[in-house]
């Protein structure tokens, strides 16, 4: 694992995972959203957002957290990934996350009302048309979450977490 994707919808613990796994793992994490919408929450422009993608998907091992936006090149990172791990939880738990960390700009509440509820199903589509070879991991409560996480810090070591079959 060292090229890691994380999707899901708005609020679903993408960038809780994505910590939780870098310091469980070692690598690095980047937050696309940080890239994609600077302080005011306006976007960049499509050119500069799939420069910036292409940029960060150079780099021999990443873990990549981000909502999709509207020039998203979700493609690009799943061929690039060799682990995705979607958060499939409920749509009126991420929208109530969503809602917690979002709720000072109407602007940015529109866009999350109307765009994130849609995002789950592309990103779906988009996994089984691009991800290649990766291992995909759909994870749909935080159980399957920290069972996850287990598995990923026992696996360089060689140790199955309890419960966990031997491979």
């Amino acid at each position: 694992m060292n090229r890691v994707v994380i999707l899901g919808r708005g609020g679903a613990g993408k960038s809780t995972l994505a910590a939780r796994l870098g310091t469980t793992t070692g690598l690095p994490v980047v937050e696309l959203d940080r890239h994609f919408w600077p302080a005011d929450l306006t976007p960049i422009s499509e050119d500069r957002w799939a420069a910036v993608q292409q940029q960060l998907i150079a780099a021999d091992r990443w873990i990549l957290d981000g909502d999709l936006g509207p020039y998203d090149v979700l493609p690009v990172r799943l061929a690039a990934a060799d682990t995705v791990v979607v958060l499939d939880f409920p749509l009126r738990l991420c929208a109530w996350r969503a809602a917690r960390r979002s709720r000072e700009n109407l602007a940015f509440w529109r866009w999350l009302l109307g765009y994130r509820r849609r995002s789950l199903p592309i990103v779906l589509a988009a996994i089984a048309e691009h991800a290649g070879t990766a291992d995909v991991h759909r994870l749909r409560n935080p159980r399957e979450v920290d069972e996850f996480l287990s598995r990923a810090g026992t696996k360089d070591k060689g140790t199955p977490p309890r419960g966990w079959p031997a491979a």
